[in-house]
């Protein structure tokens, strides 16, 4: 299976891809620094990918720009197929961030989500804090359904940071615990079809 756009390829997650996001990028930002690749054994990197696409609720999918490089990996999880629903997630290379290469995989994908797999809606979850991407989902016809408060993955973060400190309105520490606040979102086959029309 491939899944083709003007710049980009889409196709199964290959474990061979795994093993070449350890020459990814690192983000600057300690707020989605969870997007860094983890130092991980050929053994981990092996579980990794297995955990990833050994279950049939799940689907993973490489992403490859026009010269055949991988910069990206997305997944849809739990699949729902009677009601033919999943949640979306997508990773990039950071060294691949702000190319438009995610508003073009998201434009192919979904194209191909809601026609070929004939599926009605997608859910994201996406951290109030990470406006890229929020604009990105806004931008392709998601709408905010649900807003809560979960706990943030790294309870070491220097909360001096530049980075924290422009988005600690995102924020909520209690009993020296960090919490930050996470939308949750909703595209609908009708809205994405509508939107390409418009």
């Amino acid at each position: 299976m491939e899944i083709k756009g003007p710049r980009i390829t889409i196709r199964p997650l290959k474990l061979e891809d795994v093993f070449l996001m350890r020459g990814w990028g690192t983000h600057d930002n300690p707020l989605i620094a969870d997007y860094n690749f983890p130092d991980l054994s050929d053994k981990d990197i092996e579980r990794w990918h297995r955990k990833k696409t050994s279950s049939f609720k799940n689907k993973y999918y490489g992403i490859y720009n026009e010269e055949e490089k991988f910069i990206g990996y997305m997944g849809i999880k739990n699949i729902k197929r009677f009601k033919r629903e999943s949640t979306l997630g997508l990773v990039f290379d950071p060294s691949y961030v702000s190319k438009r290469y995610g508003t073009e995989t998201l434009d192919t994908f979904l194209n191909y989500y809601f026609t070929q797999m004939n599926m009605r809606r997608m859910f994201l979850e996406v951290a109030e804090f990470n406006e890229r991407a929020y604009k990105l989902y806004i931008n392709m016809g998601f709408k905010k359904e649900g807003y809560y408060l979960d706990y943030f993955f790294d309870q070491d973060l220097d909360l001096s940071n530049p980075y924290f400190l422009k988005e600690q309105s995102s924020f909520v520490i209690n009993n020296k615990k960090i919490y930050n606040y996470i939308y949750r979102m909703r595209l609908e086959k009708e809205d994405f079809f509508a939107r390409i029309r418009s």
